[in-house]
């Protein structure tokens, strides 16, 4: 014995052609009316939206878009211990996590690209670009300190390498 009440054709008519891509029923599309947000359709993770004036400025890397890992872009941080049978993996995730957090906290507002962190055998090298407002001898003891510090934390030897700019405006490769 069926106790469902079945509603007319005219209304499965009207609905089944509303603008949602769930047309099962009445009650089902006014939940996803309610809980759907207007800035989330057409979203997509790190790929920048348009802005009204187009001043929204963007660096090469955060240009390119996510699939292009791997043909022009690169990953941030060259970690080989996620494969397969490798060792520390959450300890790499976590020294890396710690390893963002302490340069950006040193080197206050001087990054101006993303840090990359290479791992090569049992060193870290950590590379990026950092603007030119500070004196070169104070530029020099913040490499010495950071290197001296995170290589007494971690354990392992640390390098940075790093490029310097004028300002942050020739590190700006559109605006979106």
């Amino acid at each position: 014995m069926n106790t469902f009440i079945k509603p007319s054709q005219h209304a499965l008519k009207t609905f089944s052609y509303q603008r949602c891509s769930i047309s099962t029923s009445p009650i089902v599309y006014s939940w996803f009316v309610r809980l759907t947000n207007v800035t989330q359709v057409n979203t997509e993770a790190a790929t920048p939206k348009h802005t009204r004036k187009r001043n929204y400025p963007l660096t090469y890397e955060q240009r390119q878009f996510p699939k292009l890992i791997g043909h022009t872009k690169t990953w941030n941080t060259f970690n080989t211990s996620n494969l397969r049978d490798g060792k520390r993996k959450a300890e790499t995730v976590s020294d890396d996590l710690f390893l963002r957090q302490f340069i950006y906290g040193t080197w206050h507002s001087l990054f101006v690209s993303e840090l990359i962190i290479k791992r090569r055998h049992n060193m870290i090298i950590l590379s990026g670009l950092v603007i030119r407002t500070i004196h070169p001898r104070r530029m020099y003891f913040l490499i010495g300190y950071t290197e001296e510090i995170l290589s007494a934390l971690l354990k392992t030897p640390v390098k940075i390498e790093i490029q310097t700019v004028e300002n942050k405006e020739e590190v700006i490769f559109t605006y979106w």
